[in-house]
């Protein structure tokens, strides 16, 4: 319980940044999370796999906050979310059967090089020219199990994918970003089953765990995330969104390095 403040600050954080950048909460919940378990004492080889379980379980309520704003602003193309969930819920599936396999440390640099490349794309503003429309159903399909592996192996950071796949399929930005947060729904529902039965095997789990799911975490970083997501998603449209992204991606560049030198 003396973690509450902490856990609360960061969801607080994650989700503001997450309604207002559209960048997914996954990329401020994983590294949060790897240093304040660390802190407790949680086991050093199971530690990432917790991260990245709360991370996606916080997500599912966040995800929800956040589109339900979008939403409300007419940016959310359902009928993409539609054609894409089942492709998602497929390779959010398989991505945590992976990841239940895979060491700490082999996770810790998949989510590090990851942040590297998002980091990148948000500071160079990498997007790909529009140039056609959305595929049909088995092209979705596809775009989903890719974006559902990946997300589901770093904790959140679906959009990193999602966006610019949209923006190519000549969806506009804003409707990229909010139907994005209504994608990261059932990435995040299906990536924490798949993190909750995997770890429902572990020896001597840590107290009030579910699989690989901390729940005391999931409380705090929820009713922060919760309340903050609409707030950013609403001010998408007034603060200089831009040289924010900048400012995040440095961020993110810091967290990387932070990750691989204590890695290496």
């Amino acid at each position: 319980m003396e973690w509450w403040a902490t856990y609360l600050a960061v969801g607080a954080v994650a989700g503001f940044l997450a309604g207002l950048l559209g960048v997914g909460g996954g990329l401020i919940f994983v590294p949060s999370l790897i240093f304040i378990l660390k802190s407790q004492h949680f086991p050093q080889t199971n530690l990432l796999h917790f991260a990245l379980g709360t991370s996606l379980a916080t997500i599912v309520f966040t995800s929800i906050s956040s589109f339900r704003t979008h939403h409300a602003h007419g940016a959310v193309n359902w009928e993409i979310v539609r054609q894409i969930t089942p492709g998602i819920v497929l390779g959010t599936l398989l991505g945590s059967a992976l990841a239940a396999q895979l060491s700490n440390s082999t996770l810790a640099i998949l989510f590090a090089v990851f942040v590297l490349l998002a980091a990148t794309q948000i500071l160079l503003e990498i997007k790909p020219k529009p140039s056609r429309q959305m595929p049909g159903r088995l092209g979705t399909f596809l775009a989903g199990v890719i974006i559902g592996i990946v997300f589901s192996l770093v904790g959140g950071g679906g959009a990193i994918l999602s966006v610019p796949f949209m923006l190519f399929c000549n969806i506009k930005t804003h409707d990229a970003i909010g139907t994005s947060s209504a994608i990261g729904f059932p990435i995040a529902l299906s990536g924490a089953a798949g993190y909750i039965f995997a770890g429902l095997a572990q020896d001597n789990p840590p107290p009030f765990s579910l699989g690989f799911v901390y729940l005391p975490a999931l409380l705090w970083l929820v009713v922060a995330g919760v309340l903050a997501a609409p707030f950013g998603a609403r001010l998408t449209h007034r603060l200089p969104v831009a040289k924010l992204r900048r400012v995040f991606a440095a961020f993110l560049y810091i967290i990387a390095a932070k990750m691989l030198v204590g890695l290496f």
